[in-house]
């Protein structure tokens, strides 16, 4: 299969090189050429090192700078992922994520993290006392009024979707490539859930001047990388691996 001009979109690995390795091996055999990562790609407690050593071995992959990429670069964090992954770190890691983009595009694309101008918001939801909620069409367009790109990537909630605007803006999440589900307290008590175990990425290729976006559900051996939180303390990232669903602590 061609697919040179073509992008793929990962994100939020978070150190599950198992689902890493099974993402890579598709989007190789699909001959994609340009991989953009959205970023939080060490942050979890599966193998950040063999996550690391992957993808600095692919020096042409563009890497975004997500929140949990950002934290990383902190010397001390009330976080038992950060006490986890930052003693396994070597300066040249360190380095390199340092290197990671803000955001990144050209003059049809923009690639970033949460938003286009901060790395620990989501672009497509908004946290509740009520619960998850999709931002309305108008408070899209109000934010997104002063970004030129028509196309636009975004991650950090890891779930998978696609919203097209009125004003022509086209915003994609390729949802997460490791850690499908996940639950938090801040701003006020929240699950993100896939619902599925795959591991997730996206293809955009321009077809007749237009963007054709592909939304790709991987199955890959997700009980390995399961067993490997649960060595590693973790029940709550074997729980999310394995179902795709959050454990509510």
């Amino acid at each position: 299969m061609n697919n040179e001009n073509a992008i793929a979109v990962i994100s939020d690995i978070h150190s599950n090189v198992y689902a890493l390795e099974a993402v890579l091996r598709d989007i190789d055999l699909r001959g994609i050429k340009t991989i953009v990562n959205l970023g939080d790609t060490l942050f979890g407690p599966i193998d950040p090192v063999k996550t690391a050593e992957i993808l600095m071995n692919r020096p042409n992959l563009i890497h975004i700078m997500g929140n949990c990429d950002r934290y990383l670069l902190q010397e001390e964090m009330n976080s038992i992922t950060f006490q986890y992954v930052k003693p396994l770190l070597t300066q040249e890691v360190l380095a390199w994520i340092q290197s990671f983009h803000r955001t990144w595009g050209d003059e049809e694309l923009l690639f970033c993290h949460g938003t286009p101008f901060s790395d620990d918001k989501s672009l497509l939801e908004e946290v509740t006392p009520h619960g998850v909620v999709s931002k309305s069409v108008d408070i899209l367009m109000s934010e997104l009024a002063s970004v030129p790109q028509k196309l636009i990537f975004c991650g950090h909630t890891h779930v998978a979707k696609s919203v097209w605007l009125p004003d022509g803006k086209f915003i994609v999440n390729p949802g997460s490539v490791g850690l499908p589900a996940y639950y938090e307290e801040e701003p006020y008590p929240h699950a993100m859930e896939a619902m599925t175990p795959h591991a997730r990425y996206a293809i955009a290729s321009k077809n007749h001047g237009s963007w054709k976006v592909e939304h790709i559900l991987l199955p890959y051996d997700y009980e390995l990388a399961a067993q490997k939180a649960e060595r590693n303390g973790r029940e709550d990232y074997a729980y999310a691996i394995r179902s795709g669903r959050a454990q509510i602590i």
